[in-house]
C-alpha cells in the first residue's frame, strides 16, 4: 500500500498544481481523447480520483475477486461503457461549470453593490460640491467610464474564480478518497463501479494509473512537457508490464513504456518487430 498510496499522492498534488495555473482558452482546448475537451477530460479524472470515498462508505465484499490487471478488461471498454462513461464525464464538466458560474456571479455581486454604494456616494458628494454644468457632465462621464471598467474586471474576476474552483474541486476530491483510505487496513475489499470485488490496495492502483495516464493525455492536450511523478511511472509501468522489464534493445524508459504501451506513442516498425520476438506483451485498455 505504501509506494501505491504515495504515488496516488504526488501524482494528485502535482495535478492540482497544474490546474491551478490553467485559464478558460486551456479548459477549453480539445484532447486526444475526443469528444472530451481538457474541462471534460479533467471532470472524468477527479470523479475516478474521488470514488474511493463512496467506495469505502459501502459495506464490504467478502473477498477481492479482480486484481488491478483484471479491472483494466475488455468488458471495461465496450462501446456501451464507453460512451456512458464519455457522456458522464461531459454531463458533470457542465453541472461542475454552472455551479461554478453561479458562484462567481454572486461573488462579483455582492462585490458590485458593495462598489456602486461608494460610487453613488462619491458622485453625490461631488455633485453638490459642484454648480458647473459641465464639469457635472465631465463627472458623469467619469463614473460611466469607470462603471464600464467595473464591469469588465467584474467578467474577469468571475473567470477567475471559476478556473481556481477546477484545481480545488480536484484537490478536494482526492484528498478525500486519501482520508478514506487512511482510515481502513489495506486488505480491505471495495466493490467498484463495474462491480468487482477488489483489495483497497489494487483498485488504488488503477487510481494512479487514471490520473498519470491521462495527465499525458492533459499535458498533450495543453502542448506541456509530460509531469508524470517518478511515484506515479513507477506504479503504472509495474502493472502495465507485469513487473517484467521492456526488451533492453529497446531502450526505453519508464515514461516511453507507458507512452508506448498506453497508445499515446506510436510504435515504430522496428520496436514492434523486438516485440514480438521477445513475446513482450502489456496490459491493453483504453479511455
Amino acid at each position: 500500500m505504501d509506494p501505491v498510496r504515495t504515488a496516488f499522492r504526488a501524482e494528485c498534488r502535482r495535478l492540482t498544481e497544474v490546474l491551478s495555473e490553467l485559464d478558460d482558452a486551456d479548459l477549453d482546448r480539445p484532447t486526444p481523447c475526443p469528444p472530451w475537451t481538457v474541462r471534460e477530460l479533467i471532470a472524468h479524472v477527479r470523479t475516478g480520483a474521488g470514488r474511493l470515498a463512496d467506495m469505502l462508505a459501502a459495506p464490504a465484499p467478502p473477498r477481492a475477486e479482480v486484481d488491478a490487471a483484471g479491472y483494466f478488461g475488455a468488458a471495461k471498454f465496450t462501446p456501451q461503457v464507453d460512451a456512458a462513461r464519455i457522456e458522464a464525464a461531459r454531463s458533470e464538466a457542465a453541472r461542475s461549470e454552472a455551479a461554478r458560474s453561479d458562484v462567481a456571479r454572486s461573488d462579483v455581486a455582492r462585490s458590485d453593490v458593495a462598489r456602486s454604494d461608494v460610487a453613488r456616494s462619491d458622485v453625490a458628494r461631488s455633485d453638490v460640491a459642484r454648480s458647473d454644468v459641465a464639469r457635472s457632465d465631465v463627472a458623469r462621464s467619469d463614473v460611466a467610464r469607470s462603471e464600464a471598467a467595473r464591469i469588465g474586471a467584474g467578467g474577469r474576476v468571475a473567470g477567475q474564480v471559476r478556473r481556481a474552483a477546477v484545481s480545488v474541486e480536484f484537490e478536494r476530491a482526492w484528498q478525500a478518497a486519501d482520508a478514506a483510505v487512511a482510515d481502513v487496513p489495506p486488505e480491505r475489499v471495495l466493490r467498484t463501479r463495474h462491480g468487482d470485488a477488489m483489495s483497497l490496495t489494487e483498485f488504488l492502483r488503477t487510481r494512479v494509473v487514471e490520473v498519470g495516464v491521462h495527465g499525458l493525455d492533459l499535458a498533450a492536450a495543453l502542448d506541456r512537457p509530460p509531469w508524470l511523478t517518478p511515484q506515479a511511472e513507477a506504479v503504472i509501468a509495474d502493472l502495465l508490464t507485469g513487473g517484467r522489464p521492456a526488451p533492453a534493445e529497446l531502450r526505453w524508459d519508464r515514461l516511453t513504456v507507458i507512452r508506448k504501451s498506453t497508445g499515446r506513442a506510436p510504435l515504430t516498425v522496428p520496436e514492434q518487430t523486438t516485440i514480438d520476438a521477445a513475446g513482450f506483451r502489456w496490459l491493453v485498455f483504453g479511455r
